[in-house]
Parts: structure tokens; C-alpha cells; sequence
């Protein structure tokens, strides 16, 4: 799978950003992206050095709008740890700190 394929888009949060502090950082990644294959994408797009992924799935919720139900899409997000003192600047510019 194609390193772009795999990795989405970055994951903005409170919590995100206070797992950046860590050397850590999260992104939304493709359903059926393994753990080698987010390894593989992260160090190629940003040229870092990975040193762990942790993977979960998010559930979809149930939505209404009017009178018509339904549910949000369920997806997969990684968190990604790098190696110390390395980091991505995409997020560094984003953080308040």
C-alpha cells in the first residue's frame, strides 16, 4: 500500500497534543493498515525513526439529524512514537505551549 494510502490525516486534540510532549503522535490511518505498514509510512513521509505504534479502533456513533438516524463511520487511529529527539514539525507549528 502506498505510504500516502496509509496515513490520512494527523488527529487534533487536547489529548494528542499532550502526547506530543512524549515524542508521541496520532493519526487517523487507513481500516486495514498493519502496525509495519504505519512504521513504514510515517518514516517515509516525514523522515523520522519509529520506535513504537499503538493501534485502536474508534466505534461509530449514532447521530440524528431531524428525523433521519444513523450512525458516524467507525476508523482506525495509530499513535506513533519516534525516537528521542526527533520530531515532526507539521505538529510543533500547530502546538500551544
Amino acid at each position: 500500500m502506498d505510504p500516502r494510502q496509509v496515513i490520512i490525516r494527523p488527529v487534533v486534540s487536547e489529548k494528542s497534543y499532550a502526547l506530543m510532549s512524549d515524542g508521541k503522535y496520532t493519526f487517523r490511518v487507513h481500516d486495514r493498515a498493519h502496525k509495519t505498514q504505519i512504521a513504514h509510512a510515517v518514516e517515509e513521509i516525514f523522515g523520522v525513526h519509529v520506535r513504537a505504534v499503538r493501534t485502536s479502533k474508534v466505534r461509530a456513533k449514532p447521530k440524528r439529524r431531524g428525523l433521519s438516524t444513523g450512525t458516524s463511520r467507525s476508523w482506525k487511529k495509530a499513535i506513533v512514537q519516534l525516537a528521542p529527539g526527533e520530531r515532526i514539525e507539521l505538529f510543533e507549528g500547530a502546538a500551544v505551549e
